[in-house]
């Protein structure tokens, strides 16, 4: 069970004191406080942990600062979207881009930064074409010990400055150990907060329960988390309940196709019928990763990259942000060139996702209209 409080409710008054002894009351049961520190809103929430099933709505609504009541119907009891009287935020906003389950936001970068030339050269056309966020691997994971495993701490300082001199307002950068959090941090602090970041757990990571619960407890970043290495969706949904349960709730979750020989000659097997799915369950915003699940460059006889067309199936079901490999030269790039776009392709990415945006909004709309969805 999860009781919203009233905004700003302070934690040192008369009304929240008088609730929490009150909860200390209850037998078998424990509860843990979330607050979410806005810039004018403070956000409280209370999970009672336990045998909740003898507590009534109607008996806890009515405790002090109490605003609203949610019984937990679902196994993901933070981000979970739960049928009785859970209309909590499906969103967020971080450095003035707002993520939710209701817009769409797209990310376009390299893979791996390999020289400040691509990075500038990547930056300056996402300004050109009216783009505010990026992805840009400085710290890269890799299945064989002897790979390019990205340039770290090095090349972050450049990164952000260019962010900074281009209007990059978000970059999506993958973690691997908590120490590249603070690296992050202090990167930006020299460059004067130029941008802003949200850290990525890869694939790999995804059951790194330890760097989940430590990149969970700051609050600083938000964080976007890729369904795991051939697991279930169940199982990664999970791993950003961790996230969650440790504080911080602004978190993207990201289908990047299935593990497995069943999707050959793509990398991965697309599971982007899964956005709707997410959705349903949870209130985070769905990504997609076009790039790491088709892994080539191949082109249908219709002239579209397979990039291209499954980046638009996931939009079409109704992804809230897309994210896709570009590099100046691909050929020279030090990590997945065989999938990367050329930067001057990316106008008609663009262009081919507001298509299956529209496409979208179109099909939504005739949904709602339907007698059965009123």
């Amino acid at each position: 069970m999860i009781l919203v409080l009233e905004p700003n409710v302070h934690p040192e008054s008369v009304d929240y004191r008088m609730l929490t002894s009150q909860l200390e009351r209850l037998s078998n049961i424990s509860y843990r406080v979330h607050r979410e520190v806005g810039s004018e809103v403070t956000l409280t929430e209370i999970y009672l942990i336990g045998n909740t099933a003898a507590l009534t709505v109607e008996q806890m609504q009515v405790l002090p600062c109490v605003t609203k009541v949610v019984r937990v119907s679902e196994p993901y009891r933070v981000l979970g979207r739960h049928k009785q009287g859970d209309d909590r935020a499906s969103s967020f906003e971080y450095n003035g881009v707002r993520f939710g389950q209701d817009n769409l936001n797209v990310f376009a970068g390299l893979c791996a930064v390999d020289s400040r030339e691509s990075v500038e050269a990547m930056m300056k056309a996402l300004r050109d074409n009216g783009q505010v966020c990026t992805r840009m691997g400085a710290y890269k994971p890799r299945t064989s010990p002897y790979a390019f495993q990205g340039f770290g701490a090095e090349c972050l300082p450049y990164v952000f400055e260019l962010a900074g001199k281009y209007g990059i307002r978000v970059i999506s950068m993958e973690v691997t150990h908590e120490s590249h959090v603070d690296e992050i941090r202090r990167a930006l602090e020299a460059t004067g907060n130029a941008t802003g970041v949200m850290l990525q757990i890869g694939t790999r990571n995804t059951q790194n329960f330890e760097l989940l619960k430590q990149v969970g407890r700051q609050q600083q970043f938000p964080v976007l988390i890729k369904r795991g290495f051939g697991i279930t969706l169940d199982e990664s949904l999970n791993a950003a309940e961790y996230l969650a349960t440790e504080g911080n709730r602004k978190i993207v979750f990201c289908l990047r196709g299935m593990h497995t020989n069943m999707g050959d000659p793509h990398r991965n097997l697309v599971d982007f019928a899964h956005v709707p799915v997410v959705k349903r369950l949870t209130r985070m915003p769905v990504a997609v990763d076009p790039s790491h699940s088709v892994g080539l460059r191949a082109r249908a006889p219709d002239g579209l990259l397979d990039i291209l067309h499954v980046a638009a199936q996931g939009v079409i079901a109704g992804a809230n942000m897309v994210l896709v490999d570009f590099h100046p030269e691909p050929a020279k790039a030090l990590v997945d060139g065989p999938q990367a776009l050329l930067v001057s392709e990316l106008p008609h990415l663009l262009a081919d996702i507001a298509i299956a945006r529209e496409a979208y909004e179109k099909r939504a709309r005739l949904a709602r209209e339907q007698p059965s969805a009123r």
